[in-house]
């Protein structure tokens, strides 16, 4: 059932000379801390390569790249209840064609989905048939890029999912499918657990399943061990940040709102950590590329916002896995994802998994970093919920 007011009009990305003065001005003036005391990633985001990307950014990036490509999509605002969202909207040249609602997480933002836009939506131009159309919905967040931050408390997983279930019955959209991955992920499978009526299925690129759960099915397979050990390591080596921001999300708001330094490494710094990248970002995700997606945190003075997500959710992922799904759900491990799962192991969850298949490049920003690889998981993934 769907019962919130929509509301929605058109929106344009606008960045203001003023606002490149500013970003140039607080660049020149950063003041760097002394290089690390190692000569690897183990400390951080090493001193020259973030001096580097800074320098590059004030002096040689395209200032208005960011724009011009969120531009070239129709591009919207929604208010949804009180809820209001930046979302983009293609619809396939091909009417036939199947909805689908694509969500971000952090530190990503609606630029991860830029380069697939085109292959599902047009997949003629693009080396498919039309029969692997999508029409294309892509929000972004509460609180993230141009979306409006939540002022009240509140604003949680399931709210968003419902959100989403409007929006797409706004749109036209009575029976539609979802697709997400790391915030977008637990967004997605909420709208599954939901059952709303006309989510015909959804396609995960990442998931959580409870270990308890898997050790109920016997012993571990070898490669099951190496998955529950690369999800400890995880916790162990790498959620420092999701310590942040699930606890003090405004602390950390106040020195990445006033240094686009900081808020540069604090984003770049993951795209070392979760793609497959083999030692260095820009193998994975383009110099450009991760410049845009920083510029939308900084130009939105959204890091304090963004980060609240995590305070505001952090029992919701605690107790996520017990949330069964029963509708038609297709999965895609890639195999640098933060976390990986064994097919029987998803099953513990997802009780109607159609489809799971490991691809062969990629990591946690799964459509940033291989494009291709990721459009055609969604087609695949998305036709055998329909068979």
């Amino acid at each position: 059932m769907r019962t919130a007011t929509v509301q929605v009009r058109d929106f344009r990305t606008e960045i203001t000379d003023a606002e490149i003065a500013d970003l140039r001005d607080r660049l020149a003036r950063t003041r760097w801390p002394e290089p690390e005391t190692v000569d690897d990633w183990s400390q951080g985001i090493p001193l020259s390569y973030t001096q580097e990307l800074c320098e590059y950014w004030a002096n040689e990036y395209d200032m208005q790249r960011l724009a011009a490509r969120l531009n070239a999509f129709p591009q919207f605002h929604a208010t949804i209840g009180d809820l209001g969202i930046h979302f983009l909207h293609v619809r396939s040249p091909h009417e036939q064609a199947r909805p689908l609602i694509m969500t971000h997480g952090w530190p990503g933002s609606v630029v991860e989905f830029l380069d697939v836009i085109g292959p599902l939506t047009d997949p003629e131009s693009h080396g498919g048939s039309a029969a692997d159309a999508f029409h294309v919905v892509v929000p972004a967040l509460p609180g993230f890029g141009f979306s409006d931050k939540p002022s009240r408390p509140g604003i949680g997983i399931e709210r968003i999912a419902g959100a989403w279930h409007e929006l797409m019955g706004h749109l036209g959209y009575p029976r539609y499918y979802a697709q997400g991955g790391d915030w977008g992920s637990a967004v997605t499978t909420a709208m599954a657990a939901g059952a709303f009526e006309g989510l015909l299925g959804v396609h995960l690129n990442v998931a959580l399943a409870s270990p308890e759960a898997l050790l109920q099915l016997g012993e571990p397979t070898e490669q099951e061990r190496e998955m529950l050990a690369r999800t400890n390591r995880f916790f162990a080596e790498e959620n420092g940040y999701g310590a942040q921001q699930s606890t003090r999300p405004q602390t950390i708001g106040y020195p990445l709102a006033d240094s686009p330094a900081g808020q540069l490494a604090w984003i770049v710094e993951k795209f070392y950590a979760w793609t497959d990248c083999d030692g260095h970002p820009e193998n994975a995700v383009s110099r450009d590329d991760l410049l845009d997606n920083v510029m939308i945190y900084w130009l939105t003075n959204s890091a304090a916002s963004s980060a609240r997500m995590y305070w505001e959710n952090a029992r919701y992922l605690s107790t996520e896995p017990e949330h069964p799904v029963r509708i038609p759900t297709a999965y895609t491990q890639f195999p640098e994802e933060i976390f990986a799962f064994s097919e029987r192991w998803l099953g513990t969850r997802f009780s109607d998994l159609r489809y799971y298949r490991a691809a062969e490049r990629g990591g946690h920003f799964a459509a940033f970093e291989q494009p291709e690889i990721f459009a055609r998981e969604v087609r695949a993934g998305i036709a055998s919920l329909t068979a």
